[in-house]
């Protein structure tokens, strides 16, 4: 059975001088799910949609935690951005310019 693909919402919602304004969100790379933008978590890689930065879903994640366990204790997130989670994980990792 298919399930349907969740479309991520382009846009994040900032407060300027006292109103909330849409502000589209660019995309990481060539990435659906991940973004990067300074009002966003100060710039850190984050989840389309959501508050969480991508370090901190990896962290829960190498914790032991499953999907479902993330979820219950801190809201709602796409699972579809797992695997870019995991991926933009591994490409900078392999970046040439990261020590290991």
């Amino acid at each position: 059975m298919m399930r349907a693909r969740k479309k991520p919402t382009g846009y994040s919602l900032i407060v300027e001088l006292g109103r909330m304004v849409q502000q589209e969100l660019k995309p990481f790379k060539e990435y659906r799910w991940i973004v990067a933008d300074p009002e966003l978590l100060g710039g850190k890689l984050a989840i389309r949609g959501t508050r969480f930065s991508v370090s901190f879903i990896l962290s829960c994640l190498a914790e032991g935690m499953s999907i479902e366990e993330i979820e219950d204790t801190y809201g709602h997130f796409p699972h579809e951005s797992i695997p870019e989670t995991m991926k933009v994980a591994s490409d900078l990792l392999d970046a040439p310019n990261v020590t290991a």
